[in-house]
């Protein structure tokens, strides 16, 4: 009652405001479509539209005062409508006629420049395009310094606190989780990056899953008229040098756009680690040297096709292939708490030979109509073939660390395949005075992991069948939604309604030893579950320059695939990781109130309640031996606050994002396994750009995040990490070429570092990387310039493909 209290408060306190209408032509006196519209407070846009094929524009909710109307059009003048003053309900602006510009078409070049950050109810953009500081980096790297977004230990990542993050590419989600997908991530150059997009309350339209939102990486599109394209090279040093490359081509005309991209990226990384683990009367200490190196072919290629002003086609092809060398070395002294003393000592080097190749293809069919009719319509198959062969040969020696006394070899060839295939339907249309949009979706997804485990001795290698296994998983989501949206005086409200039936199957099937004897033994689970997912929003725009919204949402987070994969991998014989297949969805409940002040300052207040939760747990078996495992934990209770404002003077522009947040994790598993913890989070953002020179081709940043001591994953208690980015640009050639150059982690203070105490271990885990690192880059753009904004695509495998893209599998949506 007080918060309804509250809002009738705000609603009473609104002035009285108008509709603003009117018309666009040009010197003939023909109507104009597709005209950009601004209504102006004096030097301010409040806000934008774009004339309909009769020309017509309206800006509804405006409060009475004196505006003026500005519109512009490619090949003719920008025009300003004479002072107005609005005093009633209606207000019908003078015919603006629009003359055709002195300069020819082919000789225009438009450029604009996009804020570092954008705001909306929804969302957060990042544009990354263009950004010095973006020079050089993966995209995993981007993410890191996203404001509000976080990265563990481990590269999972996590939103305000929560850590069901779906990621989608081009707004196709990906199927990888944890580290296949960091691995993914990290053979995405930000050369290849236009934007990343928060999005932390998605409507109906969207899939259910993901209870932190979505990270939709947009790819870099060519939005030009006739052929053009670009070609960059780059090259960073840290410990070691990696190169990377790329080649962009575009031909558009009026009926046809054709285009295509490929990037190679070459690169050593080193990371140092270092794990204490107490359990029980033993300490055991290591220090390891992990070394990756790793090449990727990245690869887009498209066709869109008009048909007729109404109706296009198109089809996609996306590629991804990398082979990567993982190499770990590690000396772990086992010291006993008893006296004190290291009783021997184990050194393993772990050495992984990591495949991952992934083709997608989508075609798809978009109409649009009269009245707001529009329908989408999306076929997708993808294919991921992901294989691991590693190789783990574990050397004991006395505590001199002279003497050998004895070894255990392991060879572990894991093969994965992920198969894909979707289709999606999306329609929308004006009814009731609003917007009205519903479709559906089918998927279906099979994969196979046949995991086998070998002893190696002097004479050869063994098949270890108790420890080797083969998991098969299928499952098919259908999905429909309805979802509606009205703009009121002052109020906008949307509503929707998510309907998603899963059926699942996972089939382990292995060998056991019953008598002496080896016998087949295979294992099952099946689920069949349908869940609602309502959303809703309202926002009270009556005021332009106050600006309220009220989100609710509710959402799913799908076991990613591999997670529940009961397969080992291990780093050491003491030390691995491993499935659950009594892992079950967690579910999202969330609140949200969004400020926004003169269109900048922006605070969000977001409550989220979350049941089953899924933790990584570090838990023991063997007595000495520990596992890492995801596991549900009971519930988690996450209240955040985020705070953005960006601020620009002359040729200075900057940005500031606050995000703090407080959660409660608990779960009580018996036998002394419990966890409850109570943890505050705090991330800090800057971003700071300035143009200089005679010219203004000059262009400096500096960018700093810091994030306070947390909590990860429910169980994982970390110290504060930071970093300063500085970087400069110069445009050469007319604008036609730009050399960047940068350096990251400035100061070198980039490191993880945190403790986990459950089920009677004691774990504290430090892992530095190449943070730090010199990064130039050189980009020649060539062709044709005249701008034309490019058709954007949705696919019908977004979730899927973001599931199968993590070592623990997971789902998502649609756009491109």
């Amino acid at each position: 009652m007080r918060i309804l209290f509250f809002f009738a408060t705000i609603l009473t306190a609104f002035t009285a405001s108008a509709q603003v209408s009117g018309l666009v032509k040009d010197a003939e006196g023909k109507l104009l479509a597709g005209v950009t519209v601004s209504l102006l407070k004096d030097t301010t846009v409040l806000k934008l539209a774009a004339t309909k094929e009769n020309g017509s524009y309206n800006f509804p909710g405006v409060p009475n005062g004196t505006y003026r109307v500005s519109a512009s059009h490619i090949a003719h003048e920008k025009t300003i409508s004479a002072p107005f003053t609005t005093t009633g309900a209606l207000y019908n602006v003078s015919d603006i006629q629009l003359k055709k510009s002195d300069n020819k078409l082919q000789g225009v070049t438009v450029t604009a420049k996009k804020p570092i950050v954008e705001i909306k109810a929804d969302k957060m953009i990042l544009n990354v395009e263009g950004t010095i500081n973006a020079t050089g980096s993966d995209v995993l790297e981007l993410l890191r310094k996203a404001p509000g977004v976080l990265v563990d230990k481990d590269d999972n990542l996590s939103v305000s606190g929560k850590n069901g993050v779906q990621v989608f590419i081009d707004g196709r989600p990906s199927p990888l989780a944890g580290q296949d997908l960091a691995n993914y991530l990290k053979t995405l150059q930000s050369s290849q990056v236009e934007a990343i997009e928060i999005i932390t309350n998605p409507s109906a339209k969207y899939e259910a899953a993901g209870n932190a939102g979505i990270i939709n990486i947009k790819l870099v599109k060519n939005k030009s008229f006739g052929t053009n394209g670009s070609v960059t090279a780059g090259y960073n040093i840290g410990t070691f040098a990696k190169y990377n490359t790329g080649i962009s081509l575009n031909h558009r005309n009026n009926n046809l756009n054709v285009y295509g991209n490929y990037n190679y990226n070459d690169s050593r990384n080193q990371s140092l680690q270092t794990i204490r683990r107490e359990i029980l009367d033993t300490v055991f200490d290591s220090e390891g040297r992990i070394l990756t190196i790793n090449s990727s072919h990245n690869f887009k290629g498209g066709i869109d096709y008009t048909l007729n002003k109404k109706s296009s086609i198109g089809a996609i092809i996306t590629g991804n292939f990398s082979d990567g060398n993982f190499n770990n070395n590690s000396r772990t002294p086992i010291t006993s708490l008893r006296n004190n003393k290291v009783d021997r000592i184990l050194v393993a080097d772990n050495t992984s030979l990591v495949k991952r190749d992934n083709l997608n293809v989508n075609v798809n069919y978009n109409y649009t109509g009269i009245k707001g009719k529009s329908l989408v319509i999306n076929a997708d198959h993808g294919y991921f073939n992901l294989l691991s062969d590693q190789y783990q040969p574990n050397t004991y020696f006395d505590a001199s660390g002279e003497n050998k006394i004895g070894s255990v070899i392991y060879q572990m060839v894991a093969p994965t395949e992920i198969k894909i295939t979707s289709a999606k339907v999306d329609y929308e249309q004006e009814f009731a005075k609003g917007k009205v949009s519903f479709g559906g979706k089918v998927a279906f997804i099979n994969t196979d992991n046949d995991f086998k485990r070998y002893n190696v001795f002097p004479s050869g290698k063994e098949l270890d069948n108790l420890r080797s296994n083969r998991f098969a998983y299928t499952e098919n989501i259908n999905a429909g939604y309805l979802n509606y949206n009205r703009a009121f005086k002052g109020v906008m409200i949307q509503g929707g309604l998510r309907v998603e039936n899963t059926h699942s199957e996972g089939v382990s099937t292995g060998k056991k030893e019953s008598n002496g004897n080896m016998e087949a033994q295979t294992s099952k689970f099946v689920r069949d579950y349908t869940d609602f997912f309502p959303s809703a929003a309202i926002t009270f725009n009556k005021n332009p320059m106050k600006v309220w919204n009220l989100t609710y949402s509710r959402r799913i987070d799908r076991p990613f695939y591999q997670d529940l994969n009961p397969f080992e991998m291990r780093l050491d014989e003491y030390t691995f990781q491993k499935g659950n297949t009594e892992l079950r969805p967690q579910y999202t409940n969330s609140f949200g109130l969004t400020h926004t002040y003169k269109y900048k300052l922006n605070a969000t207040l977001n409550y989220s309640h979350v049941n089953d939760i899924f933790t990584q747990l570090i838990d023991t078996t063997e007595r000495s031996k520990s596992f890492i495992s995801k596991r549900n934990l009971a519930t988690q209770d996450v209240v955040s606050l985020n705070i953005s404002y960006p601020f620009s003077y002359k040729t200075f522009s900057s940005f500031f994002n606050f995000n703090t947040n407080i959660s409660e994790y608990y779960a009580d598993f018996g036998e002394g396994r419990k966890v409850d913890i109570r943890a505050a989070a705090l991330n800090v953002f800057v971003q700071n750009s300035y143009k200089f020179g005679k010219t203004k081709t000059w262009t400096a940043e500096l960018t700093g995040f810091y994030n306070a001591p947390t909590v990860y994953m429910g169980t994982f208690r970390a110290k504060s990490i930071w970093g300063i980015d500085a970087g400069m640009q110069k445009q050469l050639m007319k604008g036609k070429a730009t050399i960047r150059a940068s350096v990251s982690d400035i100061l070198n203070t980039m490191r993880f570092s945190g403790i986990n105490e459950f089920a009677g271990q004691k774990s504290q885990v430090t892992s530095k990387w190449e943070s730090q690192q010199f990064k130039i880059n050189l980009t020649y753009r060539f062709g044709n310039n005249q701008v034309k904004g490019a058709k954007q695509r949705s696919t019908a495998a977004d979730e899927e493909t973001k599931r199968a893209q993590q070592s623990g599998g997971g789902m998502g949506i649609g756009a491109q």
